[in-house]
């Protein structure tokens, strides 16, 4: 652990990694990019804390930064729920290794937090836009957000990258990490208890997408199975019902898709190309949400993460030199 100056830190990034530091390292220099990282706390939560210990160089320049060994097979919500509870700043800020903020990312959610505002979530880039199946997952997981995109309050926002009052998330106490299996549940959630969320587009990520179909169906389907568990948990009569009526989800995410990408700025040419590719993914993510209305979670906490974490196996090499090289020296 390593702090700098008297004052507190105004944002904590949470970083997951499944190994070890070289996982993370550039996220960690877009971090290191920022504007204001004088008034930033990097959370890298690890397996074991030995092996993600960033080297001096990697954090210098930070306001401070901590270590949260989480043990083995840590899912992505147990490791984002360990790292907000071990923050230090007001505003809790999640980040991916595959997710590359932009340089004015952080000043400007500090920003935005300084409203009512419970979640301020980013605008979306591409990261890797060369494939059309890193188009149809980006649409599919990121189309809401897309940048270009409007500010203003919406009822959910980027999962993984969106940022939080450390407060009002506390209020959940031991139900915090079973909500962040579904970020889009827990902003749902926040919007019935009347919190407001927001979308901030000065604030920018570039995602890094699944490319290779191999990948990309069962990860749609295991996401898609997490999400429809947690959003009847215990409640089996709203289970049964929307069950009933899953097959008629990737029609109308299909129509919302599409009017994402029909928007001013978007890709629109892409769309012929897209069409195909997109209700292949959409009919698995439909598939995992009827399992998970009709059977549960099952193993997809575990499958899942297996997807989340080392992105650059589940896209070409190219992709992965491109990133290397436009990260920040």
């Amino acid at each position: 652990m390593n702090d700098r100056g008297k004052d507190g830190p105004a944002l904590s990034v949470v970083l997951a990694t499944p190994d070890t530091f070289e996982s993370v390292r550039l996220t960690m220099q877009h971090v290191q990019s920022q504007s204001v990282r004088q008034q930033i706390e990097v959370v890298i939560v690890g397996p074991v804390e030995q092996h993600i210990r960033p080297p001096a160089e990697a954090v210098s320049g930070l306001w401070g930064y901590q270590l949260v060994a989480a043990g083995a097979g840590m899912s992505v919500a147990r490791a984002n729920a360990a790292g907000i509870r071990r923050a230090r700043a007001p505003v809790v800020a999640l980040a991916e290794e595959h997710c590359f903020p932009e340089p004015g990312w952080a000043e400007a959610l500090i920003a935005a937090h300084r409203g009512p505002w419970a979640v301020v979530g980013p605008a979306m880039r591409n990261a890797n836009p060369g494939t059309i199946v890193s188009w149809c997952d980006f649409v599919i997981g990121y189309g809401p957000w897309m940048y270009p995109v409007k500010a203003g309050p919406a009822p959910f926002l980027p999962g993984h990258n969106s940022s939080y009052k450390k407060s009002i998330l506390l209020e959940y106490g031991e139900r915090l990490e079973g909500l962040m299996e579904s970020e889009t549940e827990l902003h749902l959630d926040l919007g019935r208890r009347g919190y407001q969320l927001y979308l901030e587009p000065e604030a920018r990520a570039a995602h890094t997408n699944f490319a290779l179909m191999s990948s990309w169906l069962p990860a749609l389907y295991y996401a898609g199975r997490v999400f429809a568990a947690s959003r009847f948990r215990g409640r089996r009569v709203g289970s049964l019902l929307y069950a009933a009526g899953s097959p008629l989800i990737p029609v109308v995410r299909l129509w919302r898709c599409l009017c994402e990408l029909a928007s001013p700025g978007r890709p629109h040419k892409l769309i012929p190309r897209m069409l195909p590719v997109l209700c292949v993914g959409l009919a698995a993510d439909g598939w995992g949400q009827l399992a998970g209305y009709l059977l549960g979670r099952g193993e997809a906490v575990e499958r899942l993460a297996a997807y989340e974490f080392h992105r650059y196996q589940h896209v070409p090499d190219a992709d992965r030199r491109t990133a290397e090289e436009q990260a920040p020296a």
